[in-house]
């Protein structure tokens, strides 16, 4: 599982469709909304914390369609299956990847993109755990949409349509979270609740995954 990990996270690396275009992406629409609503403080001030939210969560939608199609492409994913790991592990371990290379670099990205929409300062530390609570669902459910679509033909706007609605109490609880604290009101009830999503997801998404990739593989 370790070397399927290693495997994966180089990948992603080498194809340039985890730090670079997630953080690309992220600092393309943090930069384009003070321009499209205006440079007043004031306003950015309030909608930074839905626009972040917002920001990670298509950044993290835009290589989940690679997670498992260029294995089924050359037939490693049918190695995988008929190897000794567990499906469902290898569900996990995908996500995992994911969501170091793309999550974790989102996490690190969002205190310094937050400046240029002028978070207010006590939401900064909220900003950082909601995203931390809340990206592993992100990777996770894409995991799990990406299983469904795995072997279609441009299956990537498939697996974006049924993907979305399932990010949206994720979104909701993360953007709530971080405007909470902006507004100098306890984020707790928002942040447990994220957890509770990510812990659901993690618990059993891999499962319905690995079931949808052995229909897909038959």
């Amino acid at each position: 599982m370790i070397a399927l990990l290693v495997r994966d996270l180089r990948l992603a690396v080498r194809a340039g469709g985890g730090f670079g275009l997630g953080l690309g992406f992220f600092l393309i629409l943090v930069v384009l909304v003070p321009l499209g609503v205006g440079p007043d403080p004031a306003v950015l001030g309030v909608i930074a914390p839905g626009i972040l939210w917002v920001g990670a969560l298509l950044a993290s939608l835009l290589s989940l369609d690679r997670l498992f199609a260029l294995d089924h492409e050359d037939g490693s994913l049918d190695l995988l299956a008929t190897s000794p790991i567990p499906m469902e592990a290898v569900v996990a371990v995908k996500a995992l990847a994911h969501w170091l290379t793309t999550g974790v670099p989102l996490v690190l990205a969002a205190p310094v993109l937050a400046i240029l929409l002028n978070l207010p300062g006590p939401a900064y530390g909220t900003l950082v755990l909601s995203l931390g609570l809340g990206t592993p669902a992100l990777s996770m459910i894409g995991a799990f949409g990406a299983a469904l679509v795995v072997g279609l033909k441009r299956g990537g706007l498939l697996m974006s349509l049924l993907v979305l609605p399932l990010y949206v109490p994720t979104l909701v609880f993360g953007a709530q979270a971080v405007a909470r604290a902006a507004q100098d009101l306890a984020p707790d009830t928002p942040l447990l609740l994220l957890a509770g999503i990510t812990a659901g997801s993690v618990g059993l998404l891999p499962f319905a995954a690995a079931f949808a990739l052995r229909i897909n593989l038959r």
